[in-house]
């Protein structure tokens, strides 16, 4: 990846993300498990980073790919929906990539749908061939209309999409669905999905070329050891030598156990990562095939 310096040359990181909403608190939540602390600003938008040099900016979600873009913030927290809808908007402009998907966060999880009256017999896409359809997406859903080879009005609507059909702004829509009540409430339901979304780090499409650059992958390297542990847990037990080969299949989810010999025993000591759920169940099944002393341990985290 080729190196700019983006923003002038500065020994801070900054990161935005949502000041308010449903990624706000996840957002930070994170960030402090991997370690950062702040001093809050009175006007509560701005937060210093004290135990690293990484500030934060508080701001609307839709704000964060344009002040990544701008050189304002170095990094930020944003739906996948509206880095994406940003980014295709500014290719058909002719511009270069602005931004870029650096992880999935693993929160926030949605999908962008077409959604079409519960009275409808959905035969397919092409059956929208020639209707209206309301979005707060429509390069997204452009760009899927267009893959699709369909013909279709696309209505922009800022918000309150769902209702477009009984206003008669549209026939359907293309709107974020994550439960789907809200479409359940106005007699529609869900048809084909265009974009699964998420939580992501966004960062600028060419890295960093001064003290930032240190300062993103150290962010990066304990982002991915706080991810990779959510739901990992140290498993220990012991077992005899002969029982381990039945032992090992009913770990497929773990990293290469440690093996230990026990003192004036012939039996062994092991320990193993579990990257998936470790369920009475299957505690109960490891039990039977020769373990005994099973210890369920949480990590806090893991530096690789």
């Amino acid at each position: 990846m080729s190196k700019q310096n983006i923003g002038g040359g500065r020994d801070r990181l900054r990161i935005a993300i949502q000041k308010s909403g449903r990624l706000a608190e996840p957002a930070r939540a994170l960030l402090t498990a991997c370690g950062l602390s702040w001093r809050e600003s009175r006007d509560r938008l701005f937060c210093y980073g004290e135990s690293l040099p990484i500030d934060l900016l508080l701001v609307r979600d839709d704000d964060i790919p344009g002040l990544i873009r701008d050189g304002v913030c170095d990094l930020g927290v944003v739906g996948r929906n509206v880095l994406v809808e940003q980014d295709i908007a500014l290719t058909r402009t002719g511009a270069g990539p602005a931004f870029a998907e650096l992880r999935a966060l693993g929160f926030g999880a949605c999908r962008l749908d077409i959604a079409v009256p519960d009275t409808w017999d959905w035969q397919g896409p092409p059956q929208l061939a020639g209707l209206r359809i309301a979005t707060s997406y429509p390069a997204i859903l452009q760009r899927w209309l267009d893959d699709q080879g369909i013909e279709a009005g696309v209505v922009e609507l800022s918000g309150s999409v769902e209702i477009a059909p009984k206003l008669g702004q549209a026939e359907v829509i293309c709107d974020l669905v994550s439960s789907g009540a809200t479409l359940a409430a106005n007699q529609l339901r869900p048809a084909t999905t265009l974009l699964q979304s998420e939580a992501v780090l966004a960062g600028p499409a060419h890295a960093f070329d001064d003290a930032r650059g240190a300062l993103a992958e150290l962010l990066l390297r304990r982002l991915d050891g706080v991810l990779r542990m959510r739901n990992s847990k140290l498993l220990m037990f012991q077992a005899a030598r002969d029982d381990v080969p039945a032992l090992l299949p009913l770990l497929p989810d773990a990293e290469s156990p440690t093996v230990m010999r026990l003192d004036g025993d012939d039996g062994l000591a092991l320990q193993a990562l579990c990257h998936g759920a470790v369920t009475w169940q299957r505690l109960e099944e490891l039990k039977r095939a020769g373990a005994r002393g099973l210890m369920v341990v949480p990590v806090e985290g893991m530096l690789a």
